[in-house]
């Protein structure tokens, strides 16, 4: 990778990482001072959107022909803390999913009716501004500190707003699972600052300094795997995925997951620091992540289809579909890290999408259990509708973002692993597609519901028709239009897989 970078004076007239950070900030003050008072929620909704237009900005902004980190900002802290943040594609698209993400919870709070608001939107936007830090930071103990941070308050979401009596046991596996990924993140992280002290003398954090100092042999599988694990948990990945049936089932519908598993932090976290400092660690154990990557797409998909709850079978779609984004990171070619970033991206938006249909579906039915739910279509046609487009994104259809993106990490797997490898892959999809289709036909064509159950349900209120259509249009908007998305992250793709030449494929 080049390990260079463009201070933000030569691009754009003002520190835009910085104002992306401090906005959601100054927007929680706000929303919490105006409490009780009338426009909240558009206030909170015109906060959202200056946020996304400085994303929108960051966008416009970035030079696509400069190999270089952009827009960089120092500031010298508590020395190993220095401040250093920097973007180059791939943070961008992120820093955009995160920006587009708040803006959908926004709307979905209002609509679906959760109070207080004020507090609702104050815990939004403190989630929001972390995951900016974390994004933008070069700093391996800033991202692990801003990961921190940003678990406390969606911890809250998850306690605070949670419809079952079991929320406490929700809670406390989060904070368990979470506790022990953060610890492990935190070892390998002070291994690399204790490696970077005894080559230079000083300590430092820095991923510019951390890639100048080679990790010694002893060491570098011990490191890889303290990082892995901290940032696998949260990802998540089999076989670190048991808190997520848990928090699914007992915690917050919706608001909680679409931070949680809507952006990739984990995903981001191995791109950005893992395998830039860590090569020769990741091309001896790649194989190995593979096959339990592959075993984890079967696994998760066939408890899917187990499921009657459809709030646990959407925790096991997510650690199938995981799964495939890690076969595709560690394929480690230029084409399957492209394909897997925005696998990243499109599993964003429609799991949103799929977490918010569930909330509106709970809203009205007070269940999420498959055998209580039928024929909803017919009162909600657009819920429905979005339901089946976000899964088929899952599954990668055409038309989607997912099809391009599968497509990407498929043509690397066959050069790399072979032929068969990839169908096996391609398998788990097809049994993907089988238990999301299985939920939708269920949940909104099926006639098992109690006769005239389904005339009492209300129809979609105008904010919830707004919230189903954003999902619609990003989803099938990324789908036709990809080419921008690529060439983000092209040459960001591109350095990485130089890095594992040397490894073939």
């Amino acid at each position: 990778m080049n390990f260079t970078e463009l201070h933000w004076a030569t691009q754009i007239n003002y520190p835009i990482l910085t104002a992306l950070q401090l906005l959601p900030l100054i927007s929680m003050a706000v929303v919490l001072v105006w409490n009780g008072r009338r426009y909240l929620f558009w206030i909170g909704l015109a906060a959202a959107l200056l946020e996304l237009l400085l994303a929108l900005d960051l966008y416009r902004s970035y030079d696509l022909t400069i190999g270089a980190m952009q827009f960089a900002e120092r500031l010298s802290l508590l020395g190993p803390l220095e401040y250093h943040a920097a973007a180059d594609g791939i943070t961008v698209l992120f820093v955009l999913l995160n920006a587009l993400l708040t803006m959908l919870v926004v709307i979905y709070s209002e609509a679906r009716g959760l109070k207080p608001l004020s507090l609702v939107l104050a815990v939004v936007f403190l989630v929001e501004a972390s995951l900016m830090s974390l994004l933008v930071s070069l700093n391996l103990f800033w991202f692990l500190l801003m990961s921190a941070i940003q678990l406390l308050p969606v911890g809250y979401l998850i306690w605070r707003w949670a419809s079952s009596p079991e929320k406490d046991l929700a809670l406390t596996r989060f904070l368990q699972f979470m506790g022990v990924g953060l610890a492990l993140l935190l070892t390998g992280t002070l291994m690399l600052g204790l490696n970077h002290v005894d080559a230079t003398g000083r300590w430092s954090f820095d991923l510019f300094d951390l890639a100048a100092v080679s990790v010694p042999p002893e060491i570098h599988s011990v490191v890889f795997f303290l990082l892995f694990y901290g940032l696998g948990v949260r990802t998540p990945i089999f076989p670190f995925h048991g808190w997520l049936p848990i928090i699914a089932e007992h915690g917050s519908i919706a608001v909680a997951p679409v931070f949680l598993l809507g952006l990739k932090t984990g995903i981001y976290g191995l791109l950005r620091f893992v395998f830039p400092l860590l090569p020769e660690a990741v091309l001896q154990w790649h194989q190995y992540v593979v096959a339990f990557a592959l075993a984890g797409v079967f696994y998760a998909a066939l408890m899917a289809l187990l499921q009657v709850n459809l709030r646990r079978l959407l925790a096991f779609a997510v650690v199938s579909h995981t799964s495939l984004m890690l076969i595709g990171l560690f394929t480690l070619g230029e084409y399957s890290f492209e394909g897997s970033i925005l696998l990243s991206v499109n599993f964003g938006l429609a799991i949103t999408g799929l977490v918010f249909m569930i909330g509106l579906i709970y809203r009205r039915t007070h269940s999420v259990l498959l055998s209580r739910l039928g024929g909803l279509f017919d009162a909600l046609p657009l819920l429905g509708i979005t339901f089946l487009i976000a899964g088929l994104s899952i599954i990668g259809m055409p038309g989607t973002p997912g099809f391009d993106a599968v497509h990407l990490v498929m043509e690397d797997s066959i050069h790399r692993f072979g032929a068969l490898v990839t169908i096996a892959a391609a398998l788990g999809n097809v049994i993907a597609a089988g238990f999301l289709l299985l939920a939708f036909q269920r949940a909104f064509l099926s006639q098992e519901a109690s006769a005239g159950e389904t005339d009492e349900i209300e129809g979609a209120s105008p904010l919830e028709k707004l919230v189903s259509a954003l999902v619609i249009l990003l989803l099938l908007g990324g789908g036709f239009y990809l080419e921008p998305w690529l060439l983000l992250v092209d040459g960001p793709a591109q350095g990485l897989s130089l890095l594992f030449n040397s490894g073939g494929g």
